[in-house]
């Protein structure tokens, strides 16, 4: 059956400061039946630590899309002429409840990958990735994951608290999720409370890449050695847009200096293509922070990226 290759609306079509406010202002459909690919939203921040407000994200980043245009520029990828994509809403979280959230955004993304969608989402906080990890894991097994961050997120706990914004990837390597020796974290700086904060996940089998190690360079022959390390099976993409330095995205909740540049965020996720990604999220873009839009629009714009280097996108010659 014929899928229909939906198109953002255009801005000669309707100025962008109207329309519908979807990402990219694609058409917003119901569910991820009959869509390769899906923008869907997490508004949840009940697991933060520090600053409060990545709930608004996803309205945030969806309002600041209406500047990006269907065909990118650099890259030459026109992902809307090979891939059918829509935006199918937000998931509908408790807020009153972290742990009862977290069944609920398993089983929605279980919904969207019984459909052979690939959901790319917009956060709220890091905590969305472990139930999405949950589901992944239901269809493709332990997955590989290309991680870029501030921290590492491996915290045993947080005030006692298994289930945070800073425990995801340490409980998705206690509960099989991931394929160790196929997940790369980049960006890792700032004070810690331990060495084991990232030595921990080097012993796990991941490739932790300090922020230190990306100063005043391209990530381009990183990025070649990351395709040769995480390839060979399903991999996820997961962004934490505090792994930028604050100059370039200060609306966030745990913000920390001597980050990576937007061109080398951009470098990391064009130098994903080529693998078999079955998922993306951009989290913890906090509004309330971001008077300018600015990390919101960085945001947007790294979502599309990320739909760019999906399998099945053509390039125009």
């Amino acid at each position: 059956m014929s899928k229909t290759h939906h198109q953002p609306l255009g801005g000669n079509q309707m100025p962008r400061f109207g329309g519908p406010a979807t990402m990219m202002r694609l058409p917003s459909l119901p569910s991820a039946q009959g869509l390769d690919a899906c923008f869907v939203g997490v508004p949840l921040d009940t697991g933060t630590s520090n600053r409060s407000g990545a709930r608004f994200g996803p309205r945030q980043i969806r309002a600041e899309s209406c500047l990006i245009r269907p065909y990118n520029m650099a890259t030459r990828a026109a992902p809307f002429d090979s891939l059918s994509v829509a935006d199918i809403g937000d998931v509908a979280i408790n807020t009153f409840n972290l742990q009862k959230s977290m069944g609920i955004i398993e089983a929605a993304y279980d919904e969207i990958l019984s459909h052979g969608c690939t959901p790319l989402t917009l956060g709220g906080d890091h905590t969305i990735a472990l139930p999405i990890l949950r589901a992944m894991k239901k269809k493709y097994g332990p997955v590989g994951m290309v991680h870029v961050d501030a921290h590492a997120d491996i915290n045993d706990n947080m005030f006692g608290e298994p289930i945070a914004h800073g425990t995801p990837f340490r409980r998705a390597v206690e509960e099989g999720l991931l394929d160790g020796k196929r997940v790369v974290q980049i960006g890792l700086r700032g004070t810690g409370y331990a060495a084991e904060d990232f030595d921990w996940p080097r012993a796990q089998g991941f490739r932790v890449v300090q922020a230190e190690e990306c100063w005043y360079k391209s990530l381009a022959p990183l990025m070649e050695e990351v395709r040769r390390q995480v390839a060979g099976g399903p991999v996820y993409l997961t962004f934490d847009i505090d792994g930028l330095d604050p100059a370039f995205a200060g609306g966030t909740g745990t913000p920390e200096i001597g980050g990576l540049t937007i061109t080398q965020g951009m470098e990391v996720i064009r130098g994903c293509r080529g693998l078999d990604i079955v998922g993306c999220d951009l989290v913890e873009v906090a509004p309330p922070y971001d008077p300018t839009g600015n990390t919101a629009l960085t945001g947007a714009n790294l979502l599309y990226e990320m739909l760019c280097v999906l399998p099945g996108v053509n390039y125009r010659n």
